[in-house]
């Protein structure tokens, strides 16, 4: 389309002078030229054509002078409208009040063909940057949208209700939260009933961050729940679940995971680890230790040697608090790691809390930690007590 190019002089051989000079461009389609003899009838010309992108004005005309109806254009707040003002070199004083009144450039006469037209090509280069700017923002703001869209539905999915069993909240207490260092998140945690005896639970940390790892994070949840109604052994479960998230993974996306079913009765655990970090257990008596260490990779790498399985038994007042890397991995200003050290003594003061004073806690010790620091990890716990 042909950039609209108004002239605004009360010299009416100007309007002549600007046909013969840019015919070659008003022919070709490239500009259209508009004239107006004083700043009044600009005001008019532009309310009918509103796509108008260059004003090139006189200062000194009848009944509305050039300084005035540059005000009244900037009154208009059109990022993509360009002033430039045509003067005597002599009307210097003047010009550089324009320019201090956001003109975007000048030309002087008697008019320089090829100045004058370097300086529109300028003033048009320039709208196009900001219609550009415009066109990001637009999509920026598309996206933001986007995301505030997948971040509800991701918090959706996850279990919100506490307790989440009130039928055996007097035999054991969970609770869990996921606080993504983006709009979306790649952590995860679940858990849900198996049988009237058996709760499965899992807590979970995709690589990488933002939207496909939340992608993939509602690929692995779904693909563990299907097959833990289909498989009761945890080891069982990961195997069968790491076979169907290799064919889903793209760009070598994988995903650590804790699995584990409860017994409610008798407060058995029974567990499978792939490649995720170490939950910690708090007796009764305030001691804190880590669970073994168990062979396993992350879900999604490639299909080998099936995962194993082990047992804890929690007793009466036990803790199992379970965790991303976000957590230990928490890092201040200077780049040092909250670790492991500052979280189990933590967990030594929690003995007698319920499962949601124990996530409040952690929490505000990564807080008084990390200062005024970024969060850099998703940052997720789970927690279940044997009562």
């Amino acid at each position: 389309m042909a950039v609209k190019i108004l002239s605004v002089d009360d010299e009416l051989p100007l309007e002549s002078l600007l046909r013969q000079y840019f015919r070659r461009e008003i022919r070709s389609g490239q500009y259209e030229f508009l004239f107006a003899h004083n700043g009044r009838e600009a005001l008019d010309v532009l309310s009918e054509n509103p796509d108008i992108e260059v004003i090139l004005s006189d200062i000194n005309m009848p009944g509305m002078d050039g300084l005035t109806l540059l005000a009244k254009v900037n009154e208009m707040r059109n990022p993509l409208l360009r002033v430039v003002m045509v003067s005597a070199y002599g009307d210097m004083k003047n010009i550089r009040q324009a320019m201090n009144k956001g003109a975007f450039d000048f030309a002087t006469k008697p008019i320089d063909k090829d100045d004058l037209q370097q300086t529109i090509d300028n003033a048009i280069a320039e709208i196009e940057h900001e219609r550009q700017l415009q066109k990001e923002h637009t999509q920026l703001e598309s996206l933001k949208t986007d995301l505030n869209g997948a971040r509800e539905i991701q918090q959706y999915i996850l279990p919100r209700v506490f307790p989440p069993f009130p039928d055996v909240a007097d035999v054991v207490d969970i609770y869990a939260s996921m606080e993504a260092a983006k709009d979306i998140g790649g952590d995860f945690y679940d858990f849900f009933r198996l049988d009237e005896e058996h709760i499965a639970f899992t807590i979970a940390d995709v690589c990488g961050k933002g939207i496909p790892a939340a992608l993939f994070m509602a690929v692995s949840r779904t693909t563990i729940r299907s097959q833990a109604a289909l498989h009761h052994d945890p080891a069982e479960c990961l195997t069968e679940s790491n076979k169907m998230l290799v064919s889903y993974s793209v760009d070598c996306m994988f995903v650590t995971v804790f699995y584990g079913i409860y017994n409610t009765r008798t407060g058995l655990v029974t567990y499978s680890n792939a490649g995720h970090n170490r939950p910690y257990v708090v007796r009764s008596n305030g001691e804190v230790e880590m669970i073994p260490r168990m062979k396993g990779c992350a879900l999604g790498l490639f299909v080998g040697k099936p995962y194993l399985e082990n047992t804890l038994q929690l007793n009466a007042g036990d803790t199992l608090y379970m965790y991303t890397d976000g957590v230990n991995e928490a890092m201040d200003s200077s780049s040092e790691e909250f670790g492991n050290d500052r979280m189990a003594d933590i967990l030594k003061g929690t003995t007698a809390m319920e499962c949601r004073q124990v996530v409040d806690s952690m929490r505000k010790g990564i807080r008084d930690f990390v200062g005024d620091a970024e969060q850099s990890d998703d940052i997720t716990m789970l927690v279940l007590k044997r009562k």
